[in-house]
């Protein structure tokens, strides 16, 4: 049986709008400073109308009052701030930082995005979703997601002490490294075709732009019917592999490009 479908929040894009841009996954944390400083060149150069982040701009969020003290965190809003100041950037949570609210997005200048959103831009419906949703054969971790969005867990984690809740965070994410190591995620980490394609359909849009799984690659997707869908993976963010990892996908009506930065 399938699950319900989401509620697919529209955003039609100014029709001055030529280039957007799409990001996500760079897990932006203040022990590897290659990928900020990247990460800040880029927002300081792109010609793009607009900047998308798809989930996961930052590697941890245990809540915004953590930023409210000087910092990494405060450097990256300052950051965002001097972007945003110049075009519109806009701000997807993903399964690391859902827990990102209205001060930081107001203290960084980035506007929220629903999950999923449908943009309507040059002449065409894009399905925009970080992806860890449609990822439906990691069980383990569909059960978990479906605790920790649940806006009640959410509040009591919040109310906790900032120790505790990074203490908490710490576990969690030596959990998953551990699960990694032993092969449990192993072919599940990926998105569900025939749900991709379900919520296309439902969204009324040809295209699907997501992160989430680190695989960054064009899918032609086969439906019932003469409709032809695409999914398009973003790439993850590293600078500090070899080589490293930086990309852009860049949208115009001439079609998408991916730019290595």
């Amino acid at each position: 049986m399938n699950a319900a479908l989401p509620r697919f929040t529209s955003l039609q894009a100014p029709a001055d709008w030529e280039t957007v841009d799409f990001i996500s996954d760079l897990h932006l944390q203040a022990s590897e400073p290659l990928t900020f400083r990247t990460f800040q060149t880029y927002l300081e150069t792109t010609e793009s109308d607009a900047v998308f982040i798809l989930g996961d701009l930052f590697e941890v969020w245990i809540g915004d009052d953590a930023a409210a003290l000087p910092g990494f965190e405060q450097e990256c809003a300052a950051t965002l701030a001097l972007a945003a100041s110049l075009r519109p950037v806009y701000f997807m949570a993903g399964n690391r930082d859902f827990l990102l609210g209205r001060d930081y997005l107001a203290a960084s200048g980035m506007l929220g995005l629903d999950d999923p959103t449908v943009l309507a831009f040059a002449q065409h419906r894009w399905l925009l979703t970080h992806g860890d949703a449609l990822c439906l054969d990691d069980v383990t971790y569909q059960q978990f997601r479906a605790v920790v969005r649940d806006p009640g867990q959410q509040q009591t984690f919040l109310a906790r002490s900032l120790p505790e809740r990074l203490g908490l965070a710490r576990a969690i994410r030596a959990q998953s490294e551990a699960r990694k190591k032993a092969g449990q995620m192993e072919g599940a980490g990926d998105v569900d075709t025939g749900e991709a394609i379900r919520w296309l359909q439902a969204a009324g849009a040809t295209t699907m732009i997501h992160g989430h799984t680190h695989r960054p690659a064009d899918h032609a997707l086969e439906a019932p019917g003469a409709t032809r869908f695409r999914r398009v993976v973003l790439s993850d963010w590293d600078g500090q592999a070899v080589p490293p990892r930086a990309q852009v996908l860049r949208l115009t009506a001439r079609g998408h490009q991916r730019i290595d930065l």
